[in-house]
């Protein structure tokens, strides 16, 4: 596991510290964890509905976006 050292501004400090003083995460690392894996979500999805739209006005790809989607 590779360690990341970032600067935050005061917002995101205290976004980060109430998610902690609610028991909503465990340590600031997990919040920057969930953020992260839920914009790796947010990015794969984005993909599936632009391949999907795409595909609709007739451009072509080739898999399956039923795979794509399955292994998000």
């Amino acid at each position: 596991m590779t360690t990341l050292s970032i600067p935050v501004d005061n917002t995101l400090m205290q976004f980060i510290t109430n998610m902690i003083d609610t028991h909503k995460a465990d340590s600031k690392a997990e919040v920057v964890r969930r953020a992260l894996h839920q914009m790796r979500e947010e990015e794969a999805l984005k993909d599936v509905v632009e391949a999907r739209t795409d595909i609709a006005q007739g451009k072509l790809y080739k898999g399956s976006l039923r795979e794509l989607s399955n292994a998000i």
